[in-house]
């Protein structure tokens, strides 16, 4: 049990440092859009980008957990917008899905899994990221994109999503480490020490950030909606990911339980920012943000303790 305790206790106390941070207004409004640009746009690309450069990439290229992993993902994503259904626009529909699919991958994720698994869990958990921020987003702009404008050609659509997609510091980053490994070019001493001290700052900031992120959550409207995306994130998706990852596809138990672990975490803000974006009802999704937050303390605390079964901390 001490074990579970210091592996969960240090990320869900910064979630809360956070959250405390915004309801004692020692972090003004204006914090969190400050601090999460700055782990979006320097911080963890950075992380991103040394452990990139310092890996192998025939370590990295494990087809059977990126199968598991996107598996879980697209069935989450197909179940959640089906229950939603027909009679909905299909770009709610899609925001749905993408809620119930959509992991905290890169700023809880991966300091999740350097505390329980270790730093060999870091390389899969970028797999991840890339998955859900690049790959899975790029997925549900597409499909809104087709749902707004209809009449016009798919170029149009897979033009908006390329450029989005080639903006990305969490997908530039990550391939221009993986360049630099290709290329086998060692980073000078003072510059890897730069990017690694950017690094470090990554996850302390992005689990601030959901804290802050937290303490600002909209009202629901539709209780029902928010138990389904909150139901399909932290049950559905982690057990539809450790049947394909243990029973199905075949990866090293540290990736599988990497996937799963991933996969059970609450959902990213991600979400939040696209029904924003595109006009939609916010409340929902930011709330059901919330409460699975707040119930992934149980059920994450619970999946912890049932690796150190299998894999002692």
């Amino acid at each position: 049990m001490s074990a579970v305790v210091n592996a969960t206790l240090p990320v869900f106390a910064l979630i809360l440092t956070g959250w405390l941070a915004a309801r004692m207004r020692v972090l003004g409004p204006t914090a969190t859009d400050a601090l999460n640009r700055y782990v979006a746009y320097l911080s963890l690309p950075a992380l991103l980008f040394r452990a990139m450069a310092q890996a192998r990439m025939d370590d990295m290229l494990h087809w059977g957990f990126i199968a598991a992993f996107w598996g879980g993902i697209c069935i989450t994503f197909g179940v959640t917008m089906a229950v939603a259904g027909r009679r909905a626009p299909l770009t709610d529909r899609t925001i749905e899905g993408l809620a119930a699919a959509y992991a905290n991958a890169g700023y809880m994720g991966i300091p999740l899994c350097l505390v329980v698994l270790g730093p060999d869990s870091l390389p899969p958990a970028i797999i991840t990221t890339l998955l859900t921020a690049c790959a899975l987003f790029a997925c549900a702009i597409a499909l809104i994109e087709y749902d707004q404008h209809r009449q016009r050609h798919w170029g149009a659509t897979l033009y908006k999503v390329g450029r989005a997609l080639a903006r990305n510091p969490l997908l530039i980053a990550p391939v221009a480490g993986a360049l630099v490994a290709g290329l086998d070019v060692s980073l000078p001493q003072g510059l890897d020490r730069y990017v690694e001290l950017l690094g470090a700052s990554a996850s302390p900031c992005a689990l601030i950030t959901i804290g802050l992120f937290l303490a600002q959550a909209q009202p629901a409207v539709g209780s029902t909606s928010v138990g389904r995306l909150v139901a399909g994130k932290l049950l559905l998706q982690p057990l539809i990911t450790a049947i394909l990852a243990f029973w199905v596809f075949s990866m090293p138990p540290l990736w599988a339980w990497c996937a799963v672990l991933i996969s059970a975490l609450p959902m990213g803000t991600g979400p939040f920012m696209l029904a924003q974006l595109y006009g939609r009802a916010a409340g929902n999704t930011s709330r059901a943000i919330l409460l699975s937050t707040l119930l992934s303390v149980i059920t994450i605390s619970a999946l912890v303790a049932w690796i150190q079964q299998f894999h002692p901390l």
